[in-house]
């Protein structure tokens, strides 16, 4: 008797316990299910339903502007808590579902991406074939990408090639509109920085393309080259442009910072305590002048070296700041590339400051090549 009571609540719970695991994996199922369909909806959701659920009333442009500046700030902080805090929740869920040949299933690598920018930097080099210079445009379309559904125009611009001249970089501000035909629009889509080089096919036209793989090899490798690879005039249609990063270029770079003129005022007093960071983006070498007090017309005169070791993928930022005893703020910046130094050699500009209301900033820049070397690869 005592066996068969036994054996009834063995089986009772066996089945309590089975019924309960599958009740609780019920719901469980069910749960996910509607959190991937809330997921689900707010992936479906564009930029037009966003700003139904927030009227532009409740966030005007100031707003935004601020948010995004303390957003840039923090996001480095938030993306490394935010992602161990994610890391230390997920991993231990995968290692329920991780089947037995696999020993463990752990994140390599995990980050919650970049911030959004309103002010981007690509630095990224294209190549065209130009059939018409007195005829043809070259048209420049920016778009936002959410990463779900189709990229939305943000604005467009368009240069006639025809203002190009031959062998001299052409460092250019487009602002962008929603329309090239029709420009009706008055709002403001921001600008686009583009540096144009145009070089005519052919040997007999004498201009330098330092993107071209032969730019950068020594004279021993010119000289040991044979003659039939050594000719600019190729098929376009059979040749291939070669990639910029098939092409290494070394060498010194001098920046002089030479003065600032009609910066804006920051302080209560109508001055500025202006200085200047010097950046090299891919290598991260910096440098900053001095700090001139009370001025909005700063001179400075001051040169700084940078060993450059790719020089046609770097970029030189030149940012203005105003020193201020709380800590600093920005005034405005300069990005160019080394292109036009690299052909020219040596020469000094008046640049506009970007971001700022007013200002510009005189450069000097020289360039001094070392050895010149290809990659291998």
């Amino acid at each position: 008797m005592g066996f068969l009571f036994g054996l009834f609540i063995g089986i009772a719970v066996s089945i309590g316990l089975v019924v309960s695991f599958a009740r609780y994996s019920n719901v469980r199922s069910t749960r996910r299910a509607e959190l991937a369909k809330t997921i689900a909806a707010f992936a479906r959701m564009t930029v037009q339903d966003s700003r139904k659920l927030l009227p532009g009333d409740f966030y005007p442009s100031w707003v935004l502007n601020w948010l995004n500046l303390e957003l840039e700030k923090i996001w480095p902080y938030v993306n490394e808590a935010a992602s161990e805090l994610i890391r230390s929740s997920v991993e231990p869920v995968l290692e329920q579902y991780t089947p037995a040949m696999i020993a463990s299933l752990k994140f390599s690598k995990l980050t919650l991406g970049t911030s959004n920018s309103l002010n981007p930097i690509w630095n990224e080099h294209f190549e065209f074939v130009v059939e018409d210079v007195s005829t043809q445009h070259l048209t420049v379309r920016v778009f936002d990408d959410e990463g779900v559904g189709s990229s939305q125009l943000i604005g467009a611009a368009q240069v006639p090639l025809n203002e190009l001249e031959p062998g001299k970089v052409k460092d250019i501000w487009l602002k962008l509109v929603k329309d090239l035909v029709v420009q009706r629009d008055t709002k403001n889509r921001g600008q686009v920085q583009l540096e144009l080089l145009y070089c005519p096919l052919g040997k007999e036209s004498g201009y330098k393309n330092p993107f071209n793989a032969n730019y950068s090899l020594t004279i021993l490798e010119k000289v040991l080259k044979p003659e039939s690879e050594d000719s600019d005039a190729t098929d376009v249609k059979s040749s291939q442009s070669p990639k910029k990063t098939d092409v290494i270029v070394r060498g010194v770079l001098s920046v002089t910072v030479v003065a600032a003129e009609d910066l804006p005022a920051v302080d209560f007093m109508g001055k500025a305590d202006p200085f200047v960071v010097i950046t090299l983006k891919k290598s991260e070498a910096k440098s900053k002048t001095r700090v001139v007090p009370d001025s909005l017309n700063p001179v400075w005169n001051q040169t700084f070296d940078f060993v450059v070791e790719d020089a046609l993928h770097d970029l030189l930022i030149l940012e203005v700041w105003d020193h201020d005893k709380f800590g600093k703020d920005k005034i405005g910046r300069v990005i160019m590339t080394l292109t036009r130094v690299m052909l020219e050699g040596e020469f000094q500009e008046w640049y506009a400051l970007d971001g700022a209301k007013s200002g510009k900033l005189c450069i000097h820049l020289k360039w001094t090549p070392r050895l010149k070397l290809r990659d291998a690869s």
